[in-house]
């Protein structure tokens, strides 16, 4: 059977196949799309071209958006690296993420992974770990595949939209794949990327969306960067032995469950949070007048 509903499901194939998780989710994809390997492995390279083209744009982009709200940050935090209280390379990763977010501000083109408003997690996390321990474009296409995995999952058993369960639904599950990912290419084995994703998913449960003005700037753009961050110290903790007490699946159920409990002014509807500050409501008018 190839089909898998839960996190411990693509575990267990993968222990019982002796094979890497990102392999699991190829064969699924092998199956329910009816394309071939190479196909479905050509696709995900194109992917990340444009992941990295989009980092690329992002570091180096001076470009506002129509509202102004965004525009530019990634490159002062990618040329503040080396100055700062955190590694280079960790705040490089924050830069990627702040670039790819900034470049969907400008109607640039991304992957949504998963979604457009969490775009440059999974990307920033990855492109990191290839230029810190000089991977190969191949291993990073294979991880990304795990990542995909992980977000079917959430996406089957909870939601990957704003609008239905909040920013934990968006920049969460992001967090979540890109841990899992960075797990893998550490050589981390299923169980641990499992453990990855739910110490990831875990702090960020119950994260709300309330974009200002409707848009997906503020404080989207942002928070990516630190959802990249956070990505990458579930996946050290993971690595250094470090378990979550609740399973993975159980801490996507419970993101569900808090999902759903948000009320409406807090998942994208910009009726609550921030999106209700004056400033945010001066920003509105000005945007809308």
């Amino acid at each position: 059977m190839l089909n898998f509903n839960t996190i411990q499901e693509m575990v267990d194939r993968a222990e019982e196949q002796h094979c890497p998780l990102h392999e699991i989710v190829i064969q699924r994809e092998i199956h329910d799309s009816q394309k071939t390997r190479d196909e479905i492995i050509a696709a995900m390279e194109a992917n990340w071209q444009v992941m990295q083209a989009s980092i690329e744009r992002g570091i180096s982009n001076t470009e506002k958006s129509l509202s102004g709200l965004t525009g530019g940050d990634a490159k002062k935090l990618y040329h503040y690296a080396g100055k700062g209280y955190m590694g280079d390379e960790v705040l490089k990763a924050a830069a990627y993420a702040v670039g790819i977010s900034e470049v969907n501000a400008v109607m640039g083109r991304i992957v949504a992974c998963p979604t457009a408003g969490s775009c440059g997690i999974v990307p920033a996390a990855l492109y990191a770990a290839k230029m810190e321990r000089k991977l190969a474009d191949e291993d990073i296409v294979k991880a990304l595949f795990t990542a995909a995995g992980i977000g079917m999952v959430v996406d089957q058993n909870a939601s990957i939209a704003g609008a239905a369960g909040g920013c934990q639904a968006e920049c969460g599950t992001a967090a979540g794949m890109a841990a899992g990912a960075l797990v893998e290419l550490a050589g981390g084995t299923p169980a641990q990327i499992g453990n990855a994703v739910a110490l990831s998913i875990k702090n960020l449960l119950g994260l709300v969306c309330d974009p200002v003005a409707g848009l997906v700037e503020v404080p989207c753009v942002k928070r990516n960067g630190f959802a990249a961050i956070e990505a990458m110290l579930a996946a050290d903790m993971t690595l250094a032995g470090i378990e979550s007490v609740i399973p993975v699946d159980e801490v996507i159920d419970a993101m569900n469950r808090i999902g759903k409990a948000l009320p409406k002014s807090l998942r994208e509807t910009s009726e609550g949070g921030l999106a209700t500050t004056a400033t945010a409501q001066a920003i509105e008018k000005r945007i809308y007048k």
